[in-house]
Order: structure tokens, then C-alpha cells, then sequence
């Protein structure tokens, strides 16, 4: 604390009040501030949660992809070109938009599979 912190007031009843509101305010003011930081740091763990157990099945999946495209390379040969042909367009795509946490702005993805909107676990109702 320096010597800038310091407020240069006359002493008196009316000034001791004058400080008690302000004070009230400033601490007001730093709770909420608490309450949307923490509100913050949850969506942020719970996203960060729900990424690294995606990365971990994702990790699964893959193994038995690169098994089912060696067996398929084995039995049929180079078909890249015949899955090309077939695939028209994607069956899963992500949605961005921008919400709000906590009075701030927020990015969000969403699922999106065959056209048709899957709303987040948190948000279906």
C-alpha cells in the first residue's frame, strides 16, 4: 500500500458515512466479480473435461479405423477412389456460435448430424 491509496478527506460524520457506502460498493462490486470468475473457471473445467475424455475415445476409434481400413485394403485393394465416389456430403457437422457465460461472451460448438440440431447434455430439456 502506497501512498497513493490514500484518499485526503476531512474527518467527519458525514465523510465516515460517505466511505462506509463506498466501501459497501467496492466490496459489492469484487463479489460479483468472484461469482463470474468462478461461474468462468467451471464451464472452462467442464470444457476441458469433456475434451479430454473425447481425445481418449477418440484415440479408441481411431485403432479399430486403421484396423478396419487395413482389412479392407487387404481384401479389396486401393479403394480410395470408390470412396470418393460415394460420399456425397458429411453426415456430422459442428455448428459455432457465440453465447454468453456469465455476462461474457463465450464461444460454443454444436452438434449437428444429418441436418438436424443436437443440443449440448447442459442445455436439453
Amino acid at each position: 500500500m502506497g501512498t497513493g491509496d490514500k484518499i485526503n478527506v476531512f474527518p467527519s460524520r458525514m465523510i465516515l458515512t460517505v466511505m462506509k457506502v463506498r466501501l459497501k460498493g467496492a466490496e459489492k462490486g469484487h463479489s460479483l466479480l468472484k461469482k463470474k470468475s468462478d461461474a468462468l473457471t467451471m464451464k472452462f473445467r467442464a470444457t476441458l473435461k469433456k475434451i479430454i475424455e473425447n481425445k481418449t475415445v477418440m484415440g479408441d476409434v481411431m485403432k479399430a479405423v486403421y484396423f478396419s481400413l487395413a482389412e479392407a485394403a487387404y481384401a479389396a485393394g486401393d479403394i480410395s477412389q470408390t470412396v470418393i465416389q460415394n460420399a456425397d456430403k458429411a453426415q456430422n457437422k459442428i455448428k459455432f456460435y457465440e453465447g454468453q457465460r456469465g455476462g461474457c461472451p463465450a464461444d460454443e460448438l454444436q452438434h449437428v448430424y444429418g441436418g438436424q440440431r443436437q443440443l449440448p447434455a447442459d442445455r436439453a430439456g
